[in-house]
């Protein structure tokens, strides 16, 4: 069992050694692993905390934007680095549990000898730990995207989720196109299952995404995935042997 973690952060000093110590834990029966950080234009004392790691954990490997891009392109840059086939994503807030990687591993990992075409296993978070204006606003922006895309997924915010590399860098690049990873998955031909995943209150820090215009951008996003859809055309080619 192998797998590269992608974890996106920016301004998540306090962060960095507790999620990594817990990473470290839930991968301790996997064959390799390596644990990809993405310092996103950071302004705190993040790249002297993910310094300070490296010195003692061997599997970091750490990136660096010069600037803030987002989330999306942190979360890409991760997928484009990672040299294992399986690819687990994370919050760097520290509210995803690493200790559900891997049953979410296990699941795609046994899965796909049934079914080839699964590609992604998304967290659900159905028991949250945030304030009920988050609360709101994310089952909004779900129930909208749902709807609209058909993904039949109930909680794609969710920064937790595994997935096949491979498949991964067949998907059109956009900003905030992680928020929609799994409608790209499906959009592509693959198929994603959710599976409940544990979420913790944040314990330290402050959250660097508002609400009000992760909704509203989210809703705008969601039109643009629509158009995407309808602009691809899947075709399966064999090799002809002769």
């Amino acid at each position: 069992m192998t797998i590269s973690i992608v974890v996106p952060v920016h301004n998540e000093a306090e962060n960095i050694q507790p999620l990594l110590d817990e990473i470290v834990v839930a991968l301790v029966d996997f064959d390799a692993y390596e644990i990809i950080y993405i310092n996103d234009g950071s302004s705190d004392a993040t790249a002297q905390a993910l310094a300070k790691a490296q010195k003692n954990l061997p599997q970091l490997r750490v990136f660096e934007h010069q600037k803030s891009c987002g989330q999306s392109a942190a979360v890409y840059t991760g997928i484009k680095a990672a040299k294992y086939p399986f690819i687990a994503t994370l919050d760097g807030d520290g509210q995803n549990n690493p200790a559900d990687i891997p049953s979410l591993f296990e699941h795609l990992n046994s899965q796909r000898k049934i079914t080839p075409k699964l590609a992604m296993i998304a967290g659900w978070r159905n028991k949250r730990h945030d304030s009920q204006w988050r609360l709101f606003s994310s089952k909004f922006a779900n129930g909208i995207r749902s709807r609209l895309l058909g993904d039949e997924t109930p909680d794609t915010g969710c920064g937790l989720k595994v997935f096949v590399r491979e498949a991964a860098l067949q998907l059109p690049f956009f900003d905030h196109y992680h928020r929609f990873l799994p409608a790209l998955m499906q959009r592509s031909g693959f198929l994603v299952i959710s599976l409940p995943v544990s979420h913790r209150a944040r314990e330290r820090g402050v959250s660097n995404y508002g609400t009000l215009d992760r909704l509203w951008v989210g809703i705008s996003d969601t039109l643009g995935v629509m158009w995407l859809k309808t602009r691809l055309k899947l075709t399966e080619v064999r090799e002809i042997e002769h």
